[in-house]
Protein backbone atom coordinates (compact mmCIF):
# COMPACT_ATOMS: atom_id res chain seq x y z
CA UNK A 1 0.00 0.00 0.00
CA UNK A 2 1.75 3.30 -1.25
CA UNK A 3 2.39 5.67 1.72
CA UNK A 4 0.55 9.11 1.87
CA UNK A 5 3.95 10.51 1.68
CA UNK A 6 4.54 8.50 -2.07
CA UNK A 7 1.34 10.48 -3.63
CA UNK A 8 1.79 12.81 -6.63
CA UNK A 9 1.22 16.17 -4.74
CA UNK A 10 -1.39 16.65 -7.07
CA UNK A 11 -3.02 13.41 -6.47
CA UNK A 12 -2.64 14.16 -2.12
CA UNK A 13 -4.46 17.66 -3.08
CA UNK A 14 -7.16 15.65 -5.06
CA UNK A 15 -8.01 13.55 -1.96
CA UNK A 16 -7.73 16.60 0.67
CA UNK A 17 -10.38 18.26 -1.49
CA UNK A 18 -12.37 15.11 -1.75
CA UNK A 19 -11.90 14.97 2.11
CA UNK A 20 -10.58 11.09 1.44
CA UNK A 21 -7.13 12.43 2.79
CA UNK A 22 -6.58 14.20 6.27
CA UNK A 23 -3.75 16.52 5.92
CA UNK A 24 -2.60 15.54 9.78
CA UNK A 25 -2.15 12.16 8.54
CA UNK A 26 0.11 13.17 5.31
CA UNK A 27 2.21 15.35 7.51
CA UNK A 28 2.42 12.41 10.41
CA UNK A 29 3.18 10.14 7.33
CA UNK A 30 6.47 12.72 5.79
CA UNK A 31 7.32 13.21 9.59
CA UNK A 32 7.37 9.26 9.56
CA UNK A 33 9.76 9.14 6.74
CA UNK A 34 12.11 12.01 7.91
CA UNK A 35 12.53 10.02 11.10
CA UNK A 36 13.45 7.00 8.81
CA UNK A 37 15.52 8.17 6.05
CA UNK A 38 16.70 11.23 6.64
CA UNK A 39 19.87 10.39 8.76
CA UNK A 40 20.98 9.02 6.10
CA UNK A 41 20.85 11.74 3.56
CA UNK A 42 20.65 15.14 5.78
CA UNK A 43 17.90 16.97 3.75
CA UNK A 44 16.00 18.11 6.15
CA UNK A 45 17.14 20.71 8.44
CA UNK A 46 15.38 23.04 10.63
CA UNK A 47 12.30 21.94 11.72
CA UNK A 48 9.11 22.83 14.24
CA UNK A 49 6.87 20.07 14.36
CA UNK A 50 4.40 21.45 16.74
CA UNK A 51 3.99 24.49 14.10
CA UNK A 52 3.53 21.88 11.57
CA UNK A 53 1.10 19.85 12.90
CA UNK A 54 -1.30 22.66 14.28
CA UNK A 55 -1.09 24.33 10.73
CA UNK A 56 -1.94 20.50 9.27
CA UNK A 57 -5.15 20.94 12.38
CA UNK A 58 -6.41 23.78 10.75
CA UNK A 59 -5.71 22.32 7.14
CA UNK A 60 -7.88 19.26 8.05
CA UNK A 61 -10.42 21.74 9.95
CA UNK A 62 -11.01 23.90 7.00
CA UNK A 63 -11.54 20.51 5.04
CA UNK A 64 -14.41 19.10 7.05
CA UNK A 65 -16.08 22.69 7.02
CA UNK A 66 -16.17 22.80 3.16
CA UNK A 67 -14.04 25.86 2.99
CA UNK A 68 -12.41 27.13 -0.50
CA UNK A 69 -9.17 25.74 -0.38
CA UNK A 70 -5.96 26.99 -1.82
CA UNK A 71 -4.60 25.06 -4.75
CA UNK A 72 -1.36 23.68 -2.35
CA UNK A 73 -3.92 23.42 0.77
CA UNK A 74 -2.69 20.56 3.31
CA UNK A 75 0.40 19.82 1.22
CA UNK A 76 3.77 19.79 3.75
CA UNK A 77 6.08 21.91 1.82
CA UNK A 78 10.02 21.55 1.85
CA UNK A 79 11.71 25.41 1.92
CA UNK A 80 15.43 25.74 0.87
CA UNK A 81 17.10 27.49 3.48
CA UNK A 82 18.28 30.40 1.63
CA UNK A 83 14.52 31.38 2.06
CA UNK A 84 13.44 33.22 5.20
CA UNK A 85 10.37 31.28 7.32
CA UNK A 86 8.44 32.85 9.68
CA UNK A 87 9.57 31.82 13.43
CA UNK A 88 11.78 28.94 11.93
CA UNK A 89 15.58 29.16 11.64
CA UNK A 90 17.33 30.15 8.33
CA UNK A 91 20.99 29.76 8.12
CA UNK A 92 21.79 30.60 4.56
CA UNK A 93 24.22 27.06 4.96
CA UNK A 94 26.46 29.91 6.87
CA UNK A 95 27.41 30.15 10.60
CA UNK A 96 26.61 33.69 10.93
CA UNK A 97 23.50 32.90 10.71
CA UNK A 98 23.73 29.76 12.66
CA UNK A 99 20.88 31.18 15.43
CA UNK A 100 18.92 33.47 12.92
CA UNK A 101 15.05 33.16 12.91
CA UNK A 102 13.06 35.47 10.98
CA UNK A 103 10.11 37.36 11.86
CA UNK A 104 9.01 37.09 8.59
CA UNK A 105 8.22 34.69 5.82
CA UNK A 106 10.00 35.98 2.36
CA UNK A 107 7.36 36.98 -0.36
CA UNK A 108 7.79 33.25 -2.01
CA UNK A 109 7.15 31.33 1.03
CA UNK A 110 4.43 33.74 2.12
CA UNK A 111 2.41 33.17 -1.26
CA UNK A 112 2.62 29.28 -0.34
CA UNK A 113 1.27 29.47 2.71
CA UNK A 114 -1.73 31.56 2.01
CA UNK A 115 -2.08 28.63 -0.97
CA UNK A 116 -2.51 26.62 1.95
CA UNK A 117 0.63 24.86 2.13
CA UNK A 118 1.79 23.20 5.19
CA UNK A 119 5.44 24.57 5.90
CA UNK A 120 7.66 21.47 7.67
CA UNK A 121 11.00 22.21 7.75
CA UNK A 122 13.90 23.61 6.03
CA UNK A 123 16.11 21.81 3.13
CA UNK A 124 19.92 22.09 2.96
CA UNK A 125 22.03 24.08 1.03
CA UNK A 126 25.68 24.73 0.15
CA UNK A 127 27.05 27.89 2.07
CA UNK A 128 24.93 30.79 0.74
CA UNK A 129 23.62 28.39 -1.93
CA UNK A 130 27.41 28.89 -3.86
CA UNK A 131 28.29 25.57 -5.35
CA UNK A 132 26.37 22.30 -6.63
CA UNK A 133 27.50 20.32 -3.66
CA UNK A 134 25.24 20.50 -1.04
CA UNK A 135 27.72 20.88 1.87
CA UNK A 136 28.26 23.46 4.51
CA UNK A 137 29.26 23.48 8.28
CA UNK A 138 25.88 24.32 9.76
CA UNK A 139 24.31 21.24 8.69
CA UNK A 140 26.67 19.20 7.35
CA UNK A 141 26.79 17.58 4.34
CA UNK A 142 24.00 16.08 2.33
CA UNK A 143 24.04 12.82 0.11
CA UNK A 144 22.76 11.26 -2.85
CA UNK A 145 19.30 9.17 -2.05
CA UNK A 146 20.74 6.81 -4.52
CA UNK A 147 24.24 6.46 -2.81
CA UNK A 148 24.67 8.68 0.22
CA UNK A 149 28.67 8.54 -0.57
CA UNK A 150 27.95 10.82 -3.62
CA UNK A 151 27.26 14.48 -4.09
CA UNK A 152 23.11 15.35 -4.70
CA UNK A 153 24.27 18.43 -6.30
CA UNK A 154 23.05 21.65 -5.46
CA UNK A 155 22.22 23.95 -4.39
CA UNK A 156 18.98 22.81 -4.24
CA UNK A 157 20.31 19.73 -3.24
CA UNK A 158 18.28 19.12 0.02
CA UNK A 159 15.04 19.91 -1.79
CA UNK A 160 15.79 17.14 -4.31
CA UNK A 161 16.96 14.61 -1.75
CA UNK A 162 13.37 15.22 0.25
CA UNK A 163 11.40 14.91 -3.07
CA UNK A 164 13.31 11.61 -4.27
CA UNK A 165 12.81 9.92 -0.94
CA UNK A 166 9.26 10.95 -0.18
CA UNK A 167 9.82 13.47 2.89
CA UNK A 168 7.81 16.04 1.32
CA UNK A 169 5.62 16.27 -1.86
CA UNK A 170 6.61 19.51 -2.90
CA UNK A 171 9.80 22.07 -2.88
CA UNK A 172 11.18 25.33 -3.50
CA UNK A 173 14.55 25.73 -4.89
CA UNK A 174 16.46 29.05 -6.64
CA UNK A 175 18.74 28.64 -9.65
CA UNK A 176 21.93 31.07 -10.71
CA UNK A 177 23.80 27.98 -12.15
CA UNK A 178 21.30 25.61 -12.32
CA UNK A 179 20.81 24.98 -8.63
CA UNK A 180 17.24 23.74 -9.68
CA UNK A 181 18.26 21.69 -12.42
CA UNK A 182 21.61 20.24 -11.54
CA UNK A 183 19.90 18.29 -8.51
CA UNK A 184 17.14 17.59 -10.17
CA UNK A 185 19.12 15.63 -12.53
CA UNK A 186 21.25 13.94 -9.66
CA UNK A 187 18.89 13.02 -7.47
CA UNK A 188 15.99 12.02 -9.92
CA UNK A 189 13.48 14.15 -9.64
CA UNK A 190 11.65 17.35 -11.66
CA UNK A 191 13.22 21.26 -10.97
CA UNK A 192 12.49 24.11 -12.78
CA UNK A 193 14.11 27.39 -13.90
CA UNK A 194 11.01 30.27 -14.69
CA UNK A 195 11.74 32.87 -16.70
CA UNK A 196 12.97 35.70 -14.78
CA UNK A 197 10.36 37.88 -13.18
CA UNK A 198 7.75 35.25 -13.11
CA UNK A 199 8.43 33.94 -9.21
CA UNK A 200 8.83 37.17 -8.30
CA UNK A 201 11.92 38.24 -5.39
CA UNK A 202 11.78 41.59 -3.50
CA UNK A 203 15.37 40.03 -1.84
CA UNK A 204 17.53 40.40 -4.81
CA UNK A 205 20.19 42.89 -4.41
CA UNK A 206 20.87 43.62 -7.93
CA UNK A 207 17.12 43.62 -9.04
CA UNK A 208 17.67 43.68 -12.65
CA UNK A 209 20.00 40.87 -12.82
CA UNK A 210 18.37 38.14 -14.38
CA UNK A 211 20.64 35.24 -13.30
CA UNK A 212 19.37 34.23 -9.51
CA UNK A 213 15.14 33.17 -10.26
CA UNK A 214 13.22 30.94 -7.33
CA UNK A 215 11.56 27.51 -8.47
CA UNK A 216 9.55 24.71 -8.08
CA UNK A 217 10.62 21.34 -7.82
CA UNK A 218 8.54 17.99 -7.53
CA UNK A 219 8.54 14.08 -8.47
CA UNK A 220 6.47 14.85 -11.43
CA UNK A 221 6.16 17.79 -13.73
CA UNK A 222 2.24 18.60 -12.67
CA UNK A 223 3.39 18.78 -8.79
CA UNK A 224 6.06 21.02 -9.99
CA UNK A 225 3.18 22.94 -12.26
CA UNK A 226 1.36 22.83 -9.09
CA UNK A 227 3.87 24.63 -6.90
CA UNK A 228 4.30 27.37 -9.68
CA UNK A 229 0.65 28.27 -9.80
CA UNK A 230 1.28 29.25 -5.89
CA UNK A 231 4.52 30.87 -6.32
CA UNK A 232 4.12 32.38 -9.71
CA UNK A 233 3.15 36.56 -8.55
CA UNK A 234 3.02 40.19 -9.52
CA UNK A 235 5.30 42.15 -6.95
CA UNK A 236 6.16 45.94 -7.84
CA UNK A 237 9.24 45.07 -5.64
CA UNK A 238 11.09 43.12 -8.06
CA UNK A 239 12.20 44.69 -11.30
CA UNK A 240 11.84 41.84 -12.97
CA UNK A 241 8.31 41.64 -12.60
CA UNK A 242 7.38 43.00 -15.76
CA UNK A 243 6.64 40.01 -17.67
CA UNK A 244 2.76 39.87 -15.29
CA UNK A 245 2.13 43.36 -14.69
CA UNK A 246 -0.26 43.06 -12.23
CA UNK A 247 -2.04 40.03 -13.58
CA UNK A 248 -3.60 37.89 -10.83
CA UNK A 249 -1.92 34.91 -11.78
CA UNK A 250 -1.67 32.86 -7.95
CA UNK A 251 -4.02 30.17 -8.09
CA UNK A 252 -5.62 30.98 -11.67
CA UNK A 253 -7.14 27.83 -12.93
CA UNK A 254 -5.07 26.77 -16.27
CA UNK A 255 -2.32 29.46 -16.43
CA UNK A 256 0.20 26.46 -15.10
CA UNK A 257 -1.51 23.67 -13.32
CA UNK A 258 -2.50 21.29 -14.55
CA UNK A 259 0.39 21.88 -16.96
CA UNK A 260 -0.05 22.25 -21.10
CA UNK A 261 -1.31 19.38 -23.04
CA UNK A 262 1.08 19.22 -26.00
CA UNK A 263 1.37 17.33 -29.48
CA UNK A 264 5.19 16.82 -29.97
CA UNK A 265 4.58 15.40 -33.37
CA UNK A 266 3.93 19.06 -34.65
CA UNK A 267 7.50 20.35 -32.89
CA UNK A 268 10.81 20.82 -34.05
CA UNK A 269 13.27 19.07 -31.75
CA UNK A 270 16.95 20.20 -31.54
CA UNK A 271 19.27 18.34 -29.42
CA UNK A 272 23.18 18.95 -27.96
CA UNK A 273 25.38 16.86 -26.04
CA UNK A 274 27.40 19.56 -24.58
CA UNK A 275 25.50 23.08 -26.40
CA UNK A 276 29.13 23.54 -28.39
CA UNK A 277 31.08 24.39 -25.16
CA UNK A 278 30.42 22.49 -21.79
CA UNK A 279 32.90 19.58 -20.76
CA UNK A 280 30.39 16.67 -21.00
CA UNK A 281 31.35 13.32 -19.60
CA UNK A 282 31.75 10.23 -22.21
CA UNK A 283 29.44 8.55 -19.56
CA UNK A 284 27.03 11.31 -19.74
CA UNK A 285 27.14 11.38 -23.70
CA UNK A 286 26.24 7.63 -23.90
CA UNK A 287 22.82 7.88 -21.51
CA UNK A 288 22.08 10.96 -23.69
CA UNK A 289 22.48 9.53 -26.88
CA UNK A 290 19.58 6.78 -25.39
CA UNK A 291 17.49 9.14 -24.74
CA UNK A 292 17.60 11.39 -27.79
CA UNK A 293 16.56 7.94 -29.83
CA UNK A 294 13.69 7.63 -27.84
CA UNK A 295 12.79 10.89 -28.52
CA UNK A 296 13.54 10.92 -32.27
CA UNK A 297 10.28 9.16 -33.14
CA UNK A 298 7.85 11.34 -31.16
CA UNK A 299 8.39 14.91 -33.19
CA UNK A 300 8.36 15.73 -36.15
CA UNK A 301 11.89 16.61 -37.40
CA UNK A 302 14.98 16.30 -34.94
CA UNK A 303 18.65 17.69 -35.84
CA UNK A 304 21.84 17.84 -33.82
CA UNK A 305 22.01 21.17 -33.15
CA UNK A 306 22.17 24.17 -30.88
CA UNK A 307 22.20 27.93 -30.55
CA UNK A 308 26.66 29.51 -30.30
CA UNK A 309 27.34 29.77 -27.05
CA UNK A 310 30.57 31.19 -27.15
CA UNK A 311 32.11 33.20 -24.71
CA UNK A 312 29.43 31.96 -22.17
CA UNK A 313 32.03 30.66 -19.51
CA UNK A 314 33.61 34.67 -19.54
CA UNK A 315 30.43 36.04 -19.61
CA UNK A 316 28.22 34.03 -16.82
CA UNK A 317 31.99 33.85 -14.51
CA UNK A 318 32.58 37.82 -14.40
CA UNK A 319 28.49 38.25 -14.14
CA UNK A 320 27.96 36.14 -11.33
CA UNK A 321 31.20 37.25 -9.71
CA UNK A 322 29.08 40.86 -9.96
CA UNK A 323 26.87 39.43 -7.20
CA UNK A 324 29.04 37.24 -5.40
CA UNK A 325 31.15 40.63 -4.58
CA UNK A 326 28.03 43.04 -3.93
CA UNK A 327 26.79 40.00 -1.14
CA UNK A 328 29.74 38.12 0.51
CA UNK A 329 32.88 40.48 0.09
CA UNK A 330 32.19 42.52 3.49
CA UNK A 331 31.87 39.02 4.76
CA UNK A 332 35.36 38.08 3.99
CA UNK A 333 37.03 40.82 5.18
CA UNK A 334 35.02 41.18 8.48
CA UNK A 335 34.79 37.28 9.17
CA UNK A 336 37.09 35.46 6.90
CA UNK A 337 36.66 32.46 9.90
CA UNK A 338 33.46 31.86 9.31
CA UNK A 339 33.49 31.73 5.49
CA UNK A 340 34.12 28.60 3.50
CA UNK A 341 36.32 27.96 0.83
CA UNK A 342 34.21 28.45 -1.90
CA UNK A 343 32.72 32.18 -0.46
CA UNK A 344 36.63 32.77 -0.05
CA UNK A 345 37.37 31.47 -4.07
CA UNK A 346 34.32 33.68 -5.03
CA UNK A 347 35.60 36.66 -3.68
CA UNK A 348 38.90 36.54 -4.65
CA UNK A 349 37.81 35.81 -8.35
CA UNK A 350 35.43 38.90 -8.37
CA UNK A 351 38.24 41.14 -7.16
CA UNK A 352 40.37 40.18 -10.09
CA UNK A 353 37.58 41.62 -13.07
CA UNK A 354 37.86 45.44 -13.99
CA UNK A 355 34.77 47.33 -15.12
CA UNK A 356 36.07 46.48 -18.79
CA UNK A 357 35.76 42.71 -18.00
CA UNK A 358 31.80 42.79 -17.11
CA UNK A 359 31.17 45.58 -19.95
CA UNK A 360 32.62 42.54 -22.54
CA UNK A 361 30.81 39.94 -20.26
CA UNK A 362 27.37 42.29 -20.50
CA UNK A 363 28.18 42.38 -24.37
CA UNK A 364 28.70 38.75 -24.66
CA UNK A 365 25.56 37.69 -22.85
CA UNK A 366 23.65 39.93 -24.79
CA UNK A 367 24.94 38.45 -27.97
CA UNK A 368 24.44 34.94 -26.62
CA UNK A 369 20.77 36.05 -26.26
CA UNK A 370 20.69 37.05 -29.68
CA UNK A 371 21.92 33.72 -30.73
CA UNK A 372 19.38 31.92 -29.09
CA UNK A 373 16.38 34.21 -30.30
CA UNK A 374 17.45 32.75 -34.18
CA UNK A 375 18.14 29.35 -33.07
CA UNK A 376 14.63 29.42 -32.02
CA UNK A 377 13.34 30.41 -35.27
CA UNK A 378 13.84 27.11 -36.59
CA UNK A 379 13.68 24.35 -33.40
CA UNK A 380 10.79 24.89 -31.07
CA UNK A 381 12.59 23.38 -28.14
CA UNK A 382 16.17 22.19 -27.27
CA UNK A 383 17.19 19.32 -24.95
CA UNK A 384 20.36 18.33 -23.33
CA UNK A 385 21.61 16.56 -20.29
CA UNK A 386 21.16 18.16 -17.30
CA UNK A 387 24.05 17.97 -16.04
CA UNK A 388 27.69 17.07 -17.51
CA UNK A 389 28.68 14.34 -14.99
CA UNK A 390 27.27 11.97 -12.99
CA UNK A 391 27.20 11.68 -9.68
CA UNK A 392 30.38 11.97 -7.69
CA UNK A 393 32.01 11.77 -4.46
CA UNK A 394 30.46 14.51 -2.06
CA UNK A 395 34.33 15.05 -0.36
CA UNK A 396 35.05 16.07 -3.75
CA UNK A 397 34.45 19.53 -3.54
CA UNK A 398 34.00 19.99 -6.89
CA UNK A 399 35.44 18.09 -10.37
CA UNK A 400 38.74 19.88 -10.62
CA UNK A 401 38.93 17.68 -13.92
CA UNK A 402 36.29 15.61 -16.09
CA UNK A 403 37.16 12.67 -18.41
CA UNK A 404 40.91 13.72 -17.88
CA UNK A 405 40.09 17.07 -18.62
CA UNK A 406 40.71 20.27 -16.11
CA UNK A 407 37.84 22.39 -15.63
CA UNK A 408 38.05 26.34 -15.78
CA UNK A 409 36.43 27.20 -12.25
CA UNK A 410 34.89 25.04 -9.44
CA UNK A 411 31.34 25.81 -11.09
CA UNK A 412 33.08 25.25 -14.81
CA UNK A 413 30.42 21.50 -14.27
CA UNK A 414 27.43 23.66 -14.30
CA UNK A 415 28.02 24.94 -17.36
CA UNK A 416 25.02 23.22 -19.84
CA UNK A 417 22.75 25.07 -17.28
CA UNK A 418 24.30 28.25 -16.95
CA UNK A 419 24.80 28.77 -20.82
CA UNK A 420 20.70 29.01 -20.55
CA UNK A 421 20.67 31.00 -17.19
CA UNK A 422 22.41 33.48 -19.41
CA UNK A 423 19.57 34.14 -22.08
CA UNK A 424 16.21 33.96 -19.57
CA UNK A 425 15.30 31.18 -21.15
CA UNK A 426 12.62 28.59 -19.08
CA UNK A 427 14.12 25.42 -18.95
CA UNK A 428 12.89 21.61 -16.82
CA UNK A 429 15.37 19.14 -15.88
CA UNK A 430 13.51 15.97 -15.88
CA UNK A 431 14.31 12.51 -14.91
CA UNK A 432 14.85 9.84 -17.78
CA UNK A 433 15.73 6.66 -16.22
CA UNK A 434 19.54 5.82 -15.03
CA UNK A 435 23.11 6.09 -16.45
CA UNK A 436 25.69 3.76 -16.51
CA UNK A 437 26.73 3.84 -13.40
CA UNK A 438 23.15 3.35 -12.32
CA UNK A 439 22.45 6.71 -10.78
CA UNK A 440 20.37 9.05 -11.67
CA UNK A 441 20.35 10.89 -15.56
CA UNK A 442 18.48 13.86 -15.91
CA UNK A 443 16.84 15.86 -19.19
CA UNK A 444 17.29 19.78 -19.26
CA UNK A 445 14.55 20.87 -22.10
CA UNK A 446 14.69 24.36 -23.12
CA UNK A 447 11.80 26.71 -24.40
CA UNK A 448 11.60 29.72 -26.34
CA UNK A 449 12.13 32.93 -24.59
CA UNK A 450 8.69 33.35 -21.93
CA UNK A 451 7.60 29.62 -22.88
CA UNK A 452 7.21 28.47 -19.91
CA UNK A 453 3.73 26.91 -19.87
CA UNK A 454 4.89 25.45 -23.43
CA UNK A 455 8.22 23.97 -22.15
CA UNK A 456 6.66 22.74 -18.91
CA UNK A 457 4.08 21.15 -21.53
CA UNK A 458 6.49 19.30 -23.44
CA UNK A 459 8.20 18.22 -20.23
CA UNK A 460 4.65 16.50 -19.43
CA UNK A 461 3.92 14.84 -22.74
CA UNK A 462 7.71 13.23 -22.82
CA UNK A 463 6.98 12.10 -19.14
CA UNK A 464 4.09 10.69 -20.49
CA UNK A 465 5.29 8.80 -23.16
CA UNK A 466 8.47 7.43 -21.09
CA UNK A 467 6.09 6.72 -18.07
CA UNK A 468 6.01 2.54 -19.97
CA UNK A 469 9.52 2.45 -20.10
CA UNK A 470 11.34 1.39 -16.95
CA UNK A 471 14.54 2.50 -18.75
CA UNK A 472 13.43 5.97 -19.24
CA UNK A 473 11.08 6.87 -16.62
CA UNK A 474 11.77 8.28 -12.92
CA UNK A 475 13.86 6.22 -11.28
CA UNK A 476 12.96 5.92 -7.32
CA UNK A 477 15.47 5.07 -4.36
CA UNK A 478 15.68 2.04 -2.51
CA UNK A 479 15.08 3.43 1.08
CA UNK A 480 16.14 0.14 2.64
CA UNK A 481 18.84 -0.28 1.10
CA UNK A 482 19.59 3.79 2.08
CA UNK A 483 18.78 3.39 5.60
CA UNK A 484 21.41 0.50 5.08
CA UNK A 485 24.20 3.21 4.48
CA UNK A 486 23.89 4.63 7.90
CA UNK A 487 24.03 8.00 9.08
CA UNK A 488 25.57 10.30 6.64
CA UNK A 489 27.14 12.20 9.40
CA UNK A 490 28.85 9.78 10.97
CA UNK A 491 31.43 9.90 7.57
CA UNK A 492 34.56 11.71 7.64
CA UNK A 493 34.41 15.36 7.01
CA UNK A 494 30.60 15.31 6.51
CA UNK A 495 30.61 18.81 8.85
CA UNK A 496 33.73 20.13 7.69
CA UNK A 497 35.87 20.88 4.24
CA UNK A 498 38.49 18.25 4.77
Amino acid sequence: MTEPCDLPAVEARRLIGRKSLSPVELLESCLRRIEAVNPAVNAMTAMDIPAARGAARRAEAAMMRGEDLGPLHGLPLGVKDLDETAGLRTTYGSPIHRDFVPQADCGMVARCRAAGAVILGKTNTPEWGLGANTRNTVYGATGNPFDNTRNAAGSSGGSAVALATGMVPIATGSDTGGSLRNPAAHCGIVGYRPSPGLVTSEKRAHGWNNLSVLGPMGRTVADTCLLLSAMASDDAMDPLAYTLHDRAVRGKPGLFSPPRRIDLSTLRLAYSADLGEAPTEGLVREAFAKVVAACKPLFRDTADAHPDCTGADEAFEVLRATGVLNSHLEKVRTRPQDCGPNVHANVEEGLRYSLADHARAAALQTTIYRNFQRFFRDHDVLITPGITVSPRPWRELYPAQIDGKPTRTYFHWLALAYYVTLTGHPAVCLPVGLDGRGMPFGLQIVGPRGGDAFVLGVAASLEEAFAADPSLRRPVPDLGRLREMGPILSQPHAMDWG
